[in-house]
């Protein structure tokens, strides 16, 4: 069975990271959710992709420098360009990690989430990683399974160093190594078992699909992001990979119906 993670949600159909973006992952079916983190000026863990509010805002500069209250007045919606869904509320859009993990337990289905650590500077040190670990810790998660209650926890990161840190705290089979072209640190602990989930990016498996496999048969899951197509589906389907990563898990959801149940295939078409 191939897992679909939604990737910030449902961000193809509503602003990424949005309250309405994780709403609609679910009701579209999706087998998890992926979110990215960061530290407001307050030490809250929130959820926002970049280093700066710019392209998803209507704020500007670092999140960093703003606090969880300061971003909660900020408009994450308009830039996208969709209507409020009915019943939505504008200010309530924006989330933090405790935000999405309480939105998450409310499914009452089994859920994934996927939880990428952002980091810009190696001088931040682990800060981000303790803050994550404790919003999760308040909630009652233990290390050892991952596990809260319906919602399967796992960790990801470019930054060798952050998963390295977690290393320290959470078994490895937790815990996913994110490479692309531009990001190939910490390969060494996919090749020798210690990191459980390889998190190759479309680039990198259309560039790398037999290092890709290796991992695979050496006893990793593979998380391939982001699918946003039948093409990068099938692709990621021909070398094995057990976890997709999409911003439109409805459409995936979609075309892997289709499909017969079956191993590993050759792509086929263009989607």
């Amino acid at each position: 069975m191939t897992l679909v993670y939604a990737h910030r949600g449902a961000s193809a159909r509503f602003p990424e990271h949005s309250r309405a973006a994780y709403l609609q992952a679910l009701a579209d079916g999706a087998d998890g959710v992926e979110c990215d983190v960061r530290l407001s000026d307050d030490g809250e863990v929130v959820v926002i992709h970049d280093h700066t509010l710019d392209r998803t805002s209507d704020g500007f500069g670092p999140v960093r420098e703003r606090t969880l209250a300061e971003l909660r007045d900020l408009d994450i919606w308009t830039w996208k360009g969709v209507e409020l869904p009915e019943g939505a509320v504008l200010a309530d859009q924006l989330l933090t990690l405790d935000d999405l993990l309480e939105l998450l337990l409310a499914a009452n289905r089994p859920v994934g989430l996927a939880v990428e650590l952002k980091h810009e500077e190696p001088q931040e040190g682990p800060a981000l990683e303790d803050a994550v670990l404790s919003v999760l810790g308040r909630r009652g998660w233990t290390p050892h399974r991952s596990r809260l209650a319906n919602v399967d926890v796992s960790f990801m990161s470019f930054d060798a160093d952050a998963v390295g840190y977690l290393l320290d705290v959470v078994p490895g089979r937790y815990l996913c190594q994110l490479v692309d072209l531009e990001y190939e640190a910490g390969t060494e602990r996919l090749a020798d078992g210690s990191v459980g989930i390889a998190g190759p990016g479309t680039d990198y498996l259309a560039a790398y699909p037999e290092q890709v496999r290796a991992w695979i048969a050496g006893g990793s899951r593979a998380r391939v992001w982001a699918v946003d197509t039948a093409a990068d589906l099938y692709a990621s389907l021909a070398v094995g990979a057990q976890e997709i990563t999409t911003d439109d898990p409805a459409l995936i959801r979609s075309v892997l119906a289709g499909l017969p149940a079956v191993g590993p295939r050759e792509p086929v078409g263009v989607g």
